[in-house]
């Protein structure tokens, strides 16, 4: 049976395999529970049959009145028992679950990741998951013992008089068809519910991400058509879903409660011509009262299936996507050089690199710069094995990087972008993801080498202070040095750094090249530029134009033979100009 045909409980069980005997407990202290539920109604029927025979000794009475207290407290404390322990099966449910959902991103090509709203993976992880808990702490235990208790009333009256027990189901037929009416287009009906809500979720978390900008261009919460149409949706799903569901769901419950209807006349009918004893009727006009009840109960967990099976389906999408397909073994890599080899790539089926070749220097700087668009963070994320590429090789070493552990690349390759990311833990331990045994003298040499010692030093708490959320407490380019401390602490062989100083004032900016030019010297530097003037002694420079290698080579030589380079170096030369004669 392959991946997606399993069935969403099947899928379930696979998450579930550390706390089955949990559950398998859980479900059996549910059912004592309801056998001890039933306990008080065959007590209160011996009392009233009593009574009604005249034989109301207080003894008995209290007797009785003794049993059915302990029956309830006995219920009580087994469906107790029974929630506490199915409530840790499904904390150890949705713990495998969002680990397996987190570690199947780490495994997944990075445009899965950035080709779908940040909200969205945030909903799915968070509210999508934690969705699971109640039916798994409630649905499972007291769904068993909810049909499992009209199955031994029934018995018993059955066992007492077959004709009184058979007529006691009379109206649950009736009941079965308004309950197949609410059924009609459930699925259909019920996926649309969650998906709105999904939605508007998504939408929640990208509101308020954006709220600088929604604030910045006068805004609100009215004008952004976004946000109102989620939540609009959302109303109108359940609104919907709603009236189309209780129409059928309350006649349903009124008619299959009702089993009186049939069992009194009945019940009269024998008592009368004799064919049955009073203790008898009594015993089953009050045991028919217990029989629909839990049938009801168990009939509301219509939507709680329907949501576990939806919420199952989405976490299958996500966790059957294709990974990359890479080798568990770390291989030999005599050397870093990278080579670019006739690669192509696309995102979908629009292709942005088209028969990319070229080669970075084994030792120092190689430069890729061209105008916004032309594909060079893109060549920087094959090399990291972001993504794949659909043509060609890309290799380091001379080792294609498809045949390496992800593991493996990610240890030869430190990456830097110029949207760096901070954990909201202190700034020290920012810094020492990059090499979590590293010392706290060696952290604070890396951000020396960075040019953020002094700041962070003037800080309040130092090295311990809180960097917000993403870093939110950080000025962009206070953000950036953080990020290249990380890089340099983490030592590796080969370093790329996507436009890492971006954000830098010009002060820090030719600090931090100096510390870089340092820090590589023994090491291999994929340099996206924004500033060409930082990189005009780098060894090589690859001119990136529409996805494609317009030239290669020194700056010297790029001013000479690249009309694409020259005029990119002229561009920036008269912005510099200008700006110097501005400040003048």
């Amino acid at each position: 049976m392959s991946q997606n045909e399993r069935s969403s409980f099947a899928r379930l069980m696979e998450f579930a395999a550390q706390c089955r005997g949990k559950m398998a407990v859980s479900v059996l202290f549910a059912i004592l529970g309801a056998v001890c539920g039933m306990v008080p109604y065959f007590a209160a029927s011996d009392v009233i049959v009593r009574i009604c025979t005249g034989e109301p000794e207080l003894g008995t009475v209290a007797a009785d009145t003794a049993i059915a207290l302990a029956g309830y407290l006995g219920s009580v404390w087994l469906g107790t028992l029974s929630t506490v322990v199915s409530h840790r099966s499904a904390y150890t449910v949705l713990r495998n679950v969002r680990m397996a959902l987190a570690d199947k991103l780490s495994r997944v090509p990075l445009g899965v990741v950035t080709g779908r709203p940040s909200g969205s993976f945030k909903t799915l992880i968070m509210d999508t998951v934690e969705k699971l808990e109640l039916p798994l702490a409630h649905m499972i235990p007291e769904l068993t013992a909810n049909l499992l208790v009209p199955i031994l009333i029934f018995a018993y009256m059955f066992y007492l008089d077959w004709r009184i027990a058979l007529v006691s189901l009379a109206t649950i037929p009736l009941g079965i068809v308004c309950y197949m009416g609410m059924l009609k287009d459930y699925e259909a009906r019920y996926a649309r519910v969650l998906a709105a809500n999904k939605n508007m979720d998504a939408a929640v978390v990208e509101y308020v991400g954006g709220i600088q900008v929604i604030k910045t261009f006068n805004q609100n919460t009215r004008s952004y058509e976004k946000y109102m149409d989620a939540v609009t949706e959302s109303r109108d799903a359940k609104a919907t879903w709603f009236a189309q569901t209780n129409k059928y769901y309350v006649p349903g419950v009124v008619v299959t409660s009702a089993s009186l209807l049939s069992v009194l006349p009945l019940g009269a009918y024998l008592y009368m011509t004799g064919g049955m004893a009073a203790s008898t009727l009594i015993t089953c006009i009050i045991l028919s009262l217990g029989l629909v009840k839990p049938l009801i109960q168990a009939l509301r967990y219509t939507d709680s299936l329907a949501m576990v099976d939806s919420t199952v389906k989405e976490v299958s999408s996500l966790l059957e996507i294709e990974e990359m397909d890479r080798p568990s073994t770390p291989v030999e890599i005599p050397d870093c050089r990278i080579v670019f080899d006739h690669v192509s790539f696309g995102y979908g089926s629009v292709e942005v690199l088209h028969d990319v070749t070229f080669a970075a220097a084994p030792r120092g700087i190689t430069a890729l710069v061209g105008p916004s668009g032309s594909g060079k963070s893109t060549v920087a994320r094959l090399i990291a094995s972001f993504w794949e590429a659909s043509g060609g090789t890309v290799s380091i070493g001379g080792v294609d990087v498809r045949k390496m552990p992800l593991d493996q690349v990610m240890d030869t390759v430190s990456y830097v972008t110029q949207d760096n990311y901070l954990f909201n833990v202190s700034l020290a331990g920012n810094i020492r993801m990059g090499r979590p045994d590293a010392t706290d003298e060696e952290v604070r040499e890396a951000a020396r080498k960075a040019r953020c010692h002094d700041f962070i030093s003037e800080l309040p708490d130092g090295y311990t202070t809180l960097a917000g959320d993403a870093g939110g407490r950080l000025s962009g380019g206070e953000r950036q040095r953080v990020a290249i401390a990380r890089a340099i602490l983490k030592d590796s062989p080969i370093v790329l750094l996507d436009e890492a100083t971006a954000f830098t004032d010009p002060e820090n900016e030719v600090a931090i090249q100096q510390s870089i030019s340092e820090f590589v010297e023994d090491k291999v530097l994929i340099v996206i530029a924004h500033h060409l003037s930082t990189i005009v002694n780098a060894s090589t420079i690859v001119v990136l134009d529409d996805g494609r290698v317009s030239a290669q080579g020194t700056h010297t030589e790029l001013l000479e033979n690249s009309p694409l380079y020259r005029g990119l170096w002229a561009a920036q030369s008269d912005s510099r100009d200008e700006e110097c004669g501005v400040r003048a």
